[in-house]
């Protein structure tokens, strides 16, 4: 995973506990909208705060957006040259006669990783699901246990997978935090393949069907991402749009229709638009601050930041941010390039909305003998 894709979804996971969060919520001059679901969340993909939430944390059934998974795990496959988009696939029985959505593929007809990929994506199809869960784990089983293995390694502790298709199992859950967590490691750590989602319609074996995701016809920002329905989960969307720099994140849980599902996203990717903006702090590898070091070769290190840092705030107020920092004391030699360092603290009118690992931008080597000894004497003193 990229070092942006590990911040985002830091700070995504965290605020899912408001008493761990190291970044809490801004306050909007205007409150959030009434959104008719069982859980909803809106993200800021670039500084990874909520925006707005409710019940974002509460275990539901996934439904479809299980899929995201699934893709993940594909996607990385190819990375790897585990599998490769041309290679051809024969479909098993199993994802032959698999229930609910299908890409309808065939057992006597052999079909490519690619066009299964959009089979999953854009029809979602659990046909195609299992096809390519059974062609990068030997089966669906065996492909499972990797998708558990990759939510916890994501942090997503909420999470059981139990299929590769989102059909109803028991003892399969996830939250809409979680589900914004792998969303979003979709869009960081595979934008290749990440324009799959925006794809309106895909026909395979003569048959041609419409994304369900109604977003991508009426707000020409929206790229992506995911639907889901079952009758015990409603009906669920993320929904990913971009303006600008810009990528907002809304998940919606249970909602009573399909219109319902859209508009309902619609509300929140509006209201984050309307009422926030989002302003860069610090780029990549810009020095913040030159910290001391004790028995080292050198007598300072560069202090800085691995990614951009972003912080949402109330549109207007970027002006109001107050930056502390913290520095770890004292820094003893030896520092490695990358070492967390300290942190900077954002606030606004006094209320914390974000802490950022600072880390050193070099390497400083342990002094020699007698440098390291008159250190240790000085800090008996300091």
């Amino acid at each position: 995973m990229s070092p942006v894709s590990r911040v985002i979804l830091v700070s995504l996971l965290a605020l899912a506990s408001r008493a761990a969060s190291a970044q809490s919520q801004p306050s909007s001059p205007a409150p959030p909208p009434v959104i008719a679901a069982k859980a909803y969340l809106l993200v800021d993909t670039l500084s990874g705060q909520t925006l707005a939430a409710q019940n974002a944390d509460e275990p539901r059934e996934p439904a479809s957006l299980t899929k995201l998974m699934t893709a993940y795990l594909v996607f990385r496959a190819i990375r790897n040259k585990e599998l490769l988009p041309s290679q051809m696939v024969n479909v098993s029985e199993k994802a032959w006669r698999a229930e609910g959505s299908r890409m309808f593929i065939e057992p006597r007809k052999a079909v490519s990783v690619d066009e299964l990929l959009r089979g999953e994506i854009v029809q979602s199809g659990n046909d195609a699901a299992i096809a390519l869960a059974e062609a990068t784990a030997g089966s669906e089983e065996a492909f499972v246990e990797r998708m558990n293995r990759e939510g916890a390694r994501l942090g997503m502790k909420n999470t059981r997978f139990v299929n590769a298709t989102g059909l109803p199992a028991p003892q399969q859950f996830s939250t809409a935090i979680d589900l914004a967590a792998i969303a979003t490691a979709i869009i960081l750590d595979f934008p290749e393949y990440y324009p799959l989602y925006s794809l309106k319609e895909y026909r395979y074996n003569n048959i041609t069907q419409a994304n369900r995701n109604r977003l991508l016809w009426s707000d020409p920002y929206v790229d992506g991402m995911k639907t889901g329905f079952t009758e015990a989960a409603g009906f669920c969307l993320i929904a990913s749009a971009k303006r600008g720099p810009r990528r907002l994140l809304a998940v919606v849980l249970g909602a009573s229709s399909d219109a319902a599902r859209a508009s309902e996203a619609q509300k929140l990717l509006n209201y984050g638009y309307q009422f926030f903006d989002t302003v860069e702090l610090y780029q990549t590898g810009q020095q913040v601050s030159s910290l001391r070091v004790w028995k080292g070769a050198s007598d300072t290190v560069a202090a800085g930041f691995v990614a951009d840092q972003y912080a949402t705030l109330p549109k207007g107020q970027a002006q109001k941010l107050k930056l502390t920092m913290e520095a770890v004391e004292p820094l003893v030699a030896p520092v490695s390039k990358g070492q967390r360092v300290g942190v900077v603290k954002v606030a606004l009118e006094g209320k914390a909305i974000g802490e950022y690992p600072l880390v050193a931008l070099g390497d400083v080597a342990p002094a020699n003998i007698f440098a390291r000894a008159w250190d240790t004497v000085r800090l008996w003193f300091k």
